[in-house]
């Protein structure tokens, strides 16, 4: 054998063991726990296990052939509302049954080294590595037929990655990336023209480039999700600056707040119609494991605060986090409410209402798209659940129901990946799917319209507490009997 021929020998023998190596580090962990076990109010937490070469575990996309679709649960069916889409996102039901649906990507990553590479790599793997569309579509179901017969595409040069949708008086709000733009828009446009106002601008881009949106029932103040920049602020917390929160917006003060923190990335946002309150869903930290940690749906109460980065699940610290833990910390961070299963990217969030067609065993809860995992070993999500909900509207302490599942196939490829999920004007369930490029129309055959429902609201307030012993008196030069004088 002529020294080139072995020098070629080793190069190919050293490849191969390169490849080799790098397939058994990215195959990472395997899950110990079931995805139940990781699900509701009380969901497993084992010791973490942090990666310096994530695990790794895709669904390659082969999309729906003719005549295919996901399998409903008992009672349910599903048909296609619009298809031949191209990546739609988010989904908004306006006034008048119009839809629309948003057709977007993220902006080119910026991330680099090796979580870089690796995030490259597996948004071009599933599909979502392409270039975003920066369209808005109108699907018009004018017959009432349960399929859309209309289209319109609705381009504006202002669009950049949009996501969040929302319509108030002539108004369609759209969240860009990196900022919030009021456009003029009737019901029944066709078009998207005109330059819109900005309302305020937003941290761009990051590893969590989605903003979602949500008016209060009033329509006077505007919700809005930002995700974290990186998976637990390891460029720096000053990098992660008016992210990792939902803020405020208010139209009568034309500013924003902070209106709540340390939630990693939340993404879908609706009304509890039982209690009144916020509810969202938000994306867990990565690269602890495969059992680590629970995506989780939980209320937001004003001013609170979910421990991102420096804990998860109220007191469970992350080493990986170099900035300092501020003081007291854990004594004021709330615990979620409601475990979704680790890595299973919990989006879109729709709660049953008043006039819904999904039947009696689905009246009472919430709705949620489990776009699926990247970072567990076996895959977890792609597919839609339902969180039953109380009167008193708190979630009931069982497993999520499947709604929509058969998005994976045996072989682990992915037809689609469930994204958004909404009503549509006659009741009917819609679940975008961004990898399929369908609408899906999902309703309980000849179910009747739910009836609304009536918050539980206390008119009394609490009752106060009686005092015991006597008060004494301030002394004459107290701050207490300052401006009484």
């Amino acid at each position: 054998m002529t020294k080139l021929r072995k020098t070629l020998l080793s190069i190919f023998v050293a490849i191969i063991a390169f490849v080799a190596i790098m397939a058994f580090l990215l195959r990472g962990d395997a899950a110990q726990q079931t995805l139940a076990e990781t699900s509701g109010p009380k969901p497993v937490l084992v010791d973490p296990d942090a990666q310096t070469i994530p695990t790794v575990g895709t669904a390659d996309p082969i999309g729906w052939q003719a005549g295919e679709a996901p399998v409903a649960a008992q009672g349910l069916t599903v048909t296609r509302f619009a298809d031949g889409l191209e990546h739609p996102r988010t989904i908004l039901t306006l006034p008048n049954g119009d839809v629309l649906a948003a057709e977007t990507n993220g902006p080119a990553s910026g991330a680099s080294g090796i979580t870089g590479m690796v995030e490259k790599y597996l948004m071009k793997k599933v599909g979502a590595g392409g270039v975003s569309p920066n369209k808005l579509v109108l699907l018009r179901d004018a017959n009432g037929d349960g399929v859309a017969e209309q289209r319109f595409v609705l381009s504006n040069p202002a669009l950049h990655s949009p996501f969040g949708m929302a319509w108030r008086d002539g108004r369609l709000y759209v969240a860009n990336t990196d900022a919030v733009l009021s456009f003029p828009y009737a019901l029944g446009d066709t078009t998207l023209s005109g330059t819109p106002e900005k309302l305020m601008d937003l941290p761009g881009a990051g590893r969590h480039w989605a903003r979602n949106l949500l008016l209060n029932p009033e329509g006077t103040l505007l919700y809005v999700t930002i995700g974290s920049g990186t998976d637990h602020a390891e460029n720096g917390i000053e990098q992660e600056k008016g992210r990792a929160a939902i803020f405020e917006y208010d139209f009568a003060k034309k500013r924003s707040r902070e209106y709540a923190a340390g939630l990693r990335n939340p993404n879908g946002l609706d009304w509890n119609p039982n209690s009144g309150e916020l509810w969202t869903t938000v994306n867990e930290r990565d690269m602890l494991g495969s059992d680590l940690v629970p995506d989780y749906l939980t209320n937001v109460p004003s001013g609170v605060q979910y421990g991102w980065p420096w804990v998860y699940w109220k007191n469970h610290l992350d080493d990986r986090v170099s900035a300092p833990i501020p003081e007291f910390f854990t004594e004021y961070t709330r615990k979620p409410e409601y475990g979704l299963g680790a890595h299973v990217a919990a989006l879109g969030l729709a709660f049953s209402r008043g006039g819904n067609v999904m039947g009696p065993r689905f009246a009472s809860g919430a709705f949620i798209a489990r776009h699926g995992s990247w970072n567990r070993r076996p895959l977890s999500g792609y597919d839609v659940v339902f969180v039953g909900f109380d009167h008193l509207g708190n979630a009931l302490p069982a497993p999520p129901v499947p709604v929509l599942t058969g998005f994976l196939t045996k072989d682990g490829a992915a037809h689609g990946r469930p994204t958004w999920v909404g009503f549509a004007r006659d009741g009917a369930l819609l679940v975008s799917d961004d990898v399929g490029g369908v609408i899906w129309r999902v309703v309980a055959p000849g179910a009747v319209p739910a009836p609304s429902i009536v918050p539980t609201k206390s008119d009394r307030a609490p009752v106060q507490p009686k005092l015991h012993g006597t008060i004494a008196a301030p002394a004459p030069d107290s701050d207490l009997l300052k401006g009484q004088q």
